[in-house]
């Protein structure tokens, strides 16, 4: 693939990214919580259903934000967000690799040695 050709690519792809600010790592988490006495829906075995948003930082600490049943399909949206930059920048860093190598018609080919 040609150079210009691949720095078109990338620039379509840099186009395609997400709204930086709508964008959110870690892992969306649906928990039960249960009281141990004086509820009759825990009682039941039902409990009551609460959303988490857990983040993973170094040292394996991880962290968890309660949300609201509003909130998720916005934390699912930037969910999808961070995913969709993670690739984007993979497939950046792949295309930059490329131009870093010379082009085909700049390489002196080498001859093979007859045996």
């Amino acid at each position: 693939m040609k150079q210009s050709t691949i720095a078109e690519r990338r620039e379509r792809v840099l186009r395609e990214l997400p709204d930086l600010r709508e964008i959110v790592r870690g892992s969306l988490l649906e928990r039960v919580i249960r009281h141990r006495d004086g509820c009759p829906k825990c009682a039941a075995g039902d409990g009551h259903p609460v959303w988490v948003l857990a983040v993973g930082y170094p040292g394996g600490r991880t962290r968890q934000l309660s949300l609201r049943a509003e909130q998720v399909p916005q934390v699912r949206a930037w969910l999808a967000n961070y995913q969709q930059l993670k690739a984007t920048v993979e497939e950046v860093c792949e295309l930059n690799q490329r131009l870093l190598r010379p082009e085909a018609a700049k390489r002196p080919r080498r001859r093979r040695a007859r045996a």
